[in-house]
């Protein structure tokens, strides 16, 4: 998810300017929850290594610091204060805490999934460190999943921008990406979605009878 004030001309000169630091900094604050371009960073990163102007292996392990590092900020957020903020926030929104128990029920089955894979998906990935400790996952597995998944995330990004760069614009690769995280978000709403419903529906005729 990108902050749209920020054009991708301006982002690929402020990797120019700041190479691995900008990369390093700008996925740890979209980790962190700050809805900031982070995937459009590295992508840009990984581009500009495959032009020859930065060291592929060094985008990559300051793509996968900053993953990390934001991620445990993130946790640690949401850990601390992030469960009562959604409940606010749900109230604002006039959304019983009871649906809002079901969430967090069915993303605690599966934080392992949302933390590791959810980097691939917009949104999500600036809300799964967060959402894992709103979900009080074990901070251990958290751990793993995290540094798994932020490996396996920024090598695809990096490698597939490394490679692609040299046929396609910078452009078109962050639109590609884009459109698959959108995707795959679409995904993960209807397979959360529906089973809250269906499920706080089923509750609600069971209170009744």
């Amino acid at each position: 998810m990108s902050v749209e004030f920020i054009s991708l001309d301006s982002i690929q000169e402020i990797a120019h300017q700041y190479g691995y630091w900008a990369v390093f900094i700008g996925i740890a604050l979209e980790n962190t929850g700050i809805p900031l371009p982070g995937e459009t960073i590295t992508i840009t990163g990984g581009f500009l290594a495959g032009s020859g102007d930065l060291n592929y292996w060094l985008v990559l392990v300051s793509a996968i610091a900053g993953a990390v590092l934001g991620d445990n900020f993130g946790y640690w957020i949401g850990r601390i204060g992030g469960w009562q903020f959604l409940l606010r926030a749900g109230r604002f929104f006039r959304i019983q805490e009871a649906q809002m128990e079901l969430a967090r029920e069915k993303f605690s089955k599966n934080a392992g999934k949302a933390v590791f894979f959810g980097r691939f998906v917009t949104l999500l990935r600036i809300l799964a460190g967060p959402m894992a400790g709103i979900a009080r996952m074990p901070y251990q597995q958290f751990l793993y999943c995290n540094l798994g998944g932020a490996t396996l995330w920024a090598s695809v990004i990096i490698t597939l921008s490394y490679f692609l760069g040299r046929l396609v614009s910078l452009q078109q690769i962050v639109q590609w990406i884009t459109e698959l995280g959108i995707a795959a978000l679409l995904l993960v709403v209807l397979f959360l979605l529906i089973p809250i419903v269906w499920e706080y529906s089923q509750k609600k005729l069971t209170a009744k009878n």
